[in-house]
């Protein structure tokens, strides 16, 4: 297991590295150790800037044989969201470290845990929060193959869409209360009284009497916060979703 200190002392080398290329433009530090909020498990996140556009690889590909070389590291995942690159790595010490490359050109802050370290940065949007209809869209779809799912006597696939359809749910009350709704970043900080009803949607056994009460739980959590958010829209979605439970009792 990595110490902070560890941690640390790896994050200031990568940003001097970073500092000493002259491929890269700026640096940042992103996530949580942007915004003072650094605990035991956090991770480095870093965000580098590249003068031009046809360098961004080979400084990525530099940057990823050192991590593979001197910090040893066990693999890597790519998460692309065009031009960024997002690299994240696996320590042996379990430490995750990603690292994101960006043209010059959109090299800025894409939210607000962004704390330049050096060199310049543009503004750039922000990447919007997830849109209330379309998690309520995914809320009713994830209900409808759930149900399926359960008749079909096919309870892993139950539980993956129940589990979905209630992930939605959350999702929807973070948004409603202005929490960050991506990834279940916000979802320990929704009040009791959202979140107490829904612990009946969690899978303890997949036998479908317990499949079908966390399925009515997750299901009336989608109404109730649908209710809050477009009345109109709960209004018209309320039958079918009494029809979808009382399906499978």
């Amino acid at each position: 297991m990595f110490s902070p200190e560890e941690r640390e002392t790896l994050r200031a080398v990568l940003i001097e590295r970073a500092r000493r290329d002259p491929r890269i433009s700026g640096a940042a530090i992103t996530g949580s150790g942007s915004v003072g909020s650094l605990d035991r498990w956090s991770d480095i996140d870093l965000g580098f800037g590249v003068r031009e556009a046809t360098d961004l690889r080979p400084a990525l590909d530099d940057f990823t044989e050192y991590m593979r070389r001197e910090q040893h590291a066990l693999d890597t995942l790519d998460v692309v969201r065009d031009p960024w690159i997002y690299r994240v790595f696996l320590l042996p010490s379990t430490l995750q470290v990603d690292l994101a490359f960006a043209p010059a050109t959109h090299f800025g802050a894409r939210a607000p845990s962004f704390k330049l370290v050096f060199g310049d940065a543009v503004e750039r949007p922000h990447v919007p929060p997830p849109d209330a209809r379309e998690l309520i869209g995914y809320g009713w779809l994830y209900a409808l193959h759930a149900r399926s799912s359960i008749a079909r006597a096919r309870p892993w696939q139950a539980e993956y869409m129940i589990s979905a359809l209630r992930d939605q749910v959350l999702a929807l009350a973070c948004l409603r209360l202005g929490l960050p709704a991506r990834e279940a970043r916000g979802i320990d900080q929704l009040p009791a009284d959202i979140t107490r009803p829904l612990e009946s949607g969690l899978i303890r056994r997949l036998e479908r009497a317990d499949l079908a009460r966390a399925f009515q739980a997750a299901t009336e959590g989608l109404a109730r916060e649908t209710r809050l958010v477009d009345a109109n829209l709960a209004a018209r979605l309320g039958p079918a979703l009494s029809s979808l439970v009382a399906s499978v009792k």
